[in-house]
């Protein structure tokens, strides 16, 4: 296996059952704050390439995610090969639960693109290294609204910084993708009075979000290009490369999607014009503080929101140390977690 994005990975493992048609990839990046925990991507990837690629990149940004939210897991992620549309089945999602039963504990599967808490009830019939389950005595459900709250607080530190705003009201934020991430998102900045322009591939998405908070539409290919106060991706990510930055007209780029960045350079090129970038990593935590809360086996709902808020008070940290400093706020981020990590791994080292 060779990739770019590999990064000192612990452990890749490759999972096929040809019978029910599992073509899967486990990535654990790092357990030194304990076991891997990131969710289950099920996508139709054009080759196994672009798959490696994908799990590796989203595996270690897992662990920066991870440490940066002080909770106590490492960074893992997993990926199924397919169409969930066309492909996705009970005996395909048993199959991957035993792959994750493999693992003996050293990743927990939770629910990402293409996967529901009812995908993940499926997985945890095989295995109980699960989480984003609808049921039990600890369930958390779809993170999905606790990201899109986390991410809000975090544009509103963004808009704060950059822009002298107190709050979203008047505020223009053009949202990329409305998943569930992505809608849940754009109803949150409508009820904090922002104006929304919105882009998806599927039509009844936007037609949806238009008719419910009275978003504008624009092709996928336009929202880069729109006078925005902040723009939001919310979609896959690689979105921000040297071709999308040379045409962002808003200051501000604060978006649920994991790994936006097509590559580090890009956070540099975002700095150079003086956009205002907050680090997916840290600001779309809230979905494994959701999580984790699950894991701990004492899911208290209020008590999981108000940690979510303090991604406010993360973001704020960050941003005041990159403008100190004069850097990007994505390195300044990622520097933070790796001392965490790097503090982690010492102390493990000394009890061995």
């Amino acid at each position: 296996m060779t990739s770019t994005a590999f990064r000192d990975h612990e452990e890749v493992v490759f999972f096929r059952e040809p019978d029910c048609g599992l073509s899967a990839i486990i990535a654990v990046h790092s357990t030194a704050l304990g076991p891997a925990c990131g969710g289950v991507r099920f996508h139709a990837y054009g080759d196994e390439q672009e798959a490696i690629d994908d799990v590796l990149r989203l595996s270690a940004a897992m662990s920066l995610k991870n440490a940066l939210a002080g909770l106590p897991f490492g960074g893992g992620k997993s990926v199924i090969i397919g169409d969930p549309r066309r492909d996705k089945t009970p005996a395909l999602l048993a199959a991957f639960g035993r792959a994750v039963e493999r693992l003996a504990g050293r990743y927990i599967a939770a629910e990402d693109v293409g996967m529901s808490p009812a995908d993940i009830a499926i997985v945890g019939r095989q295995t109980r290294h699960v989480a984003g389950l609808d049921r039990g005595p600890a369930a958390s459900g779809d993170p999905s609204p606790v990201t899109a709250r986390g991410v809000l607080r975090g544009i509103e530190v963004a808009v704060r910084h950059r822009l002298g705003r107190s709050g979203l009201a008047g505020a223009t934020v053009g949202v990329l993708g409305l998943g569930h991430v992505g809608s849940a998102l754009a109803g949150l900045l409508h009820e904090a009075g922002a104006r929304l322009v919105v882009a998806d591939i599927a039509a009844d998405r936007c037609r949806a979000i238009a008719d419910r908070y009275g978003a504008r539409v624009v092709p996928v290919d336009a929202l880069v290009g729109e006078r925005l106060d902040v723009f939001a991706p919310c979609a896959l990510g690689g979105i921000l490369n040297a071709e999308t930055i040379g045409r962002l007209a808003a200051p501000v780029v604060a978006g649920a999607a994991n790994n936006q960045l097509a590559d580090e350079a890009s956070a540099d090129a975002l700095h150079m014009r003086g956009i205002l970038y907050a680090p997916d990593f840290a600001i779309n935590a809230g979905g494994i503080v959701n999580v984790a809360a699950e894991i701990a086996g004492n899911y208290d709902r209020a008590a999981v929101l108000r940690r979510v808020d303090r991604i406010a008070d993360t973001l704020d940290e960050i941003f005041i140390r990159a403008a100190r400093e004069g850097r990007s706020p994505h390195f300044v981020a990622v520097d933070l977690a790796q001392e965490r990590l790097d503090a982690a791994r010492r102390a493990r080292q000394q009890t061995a």
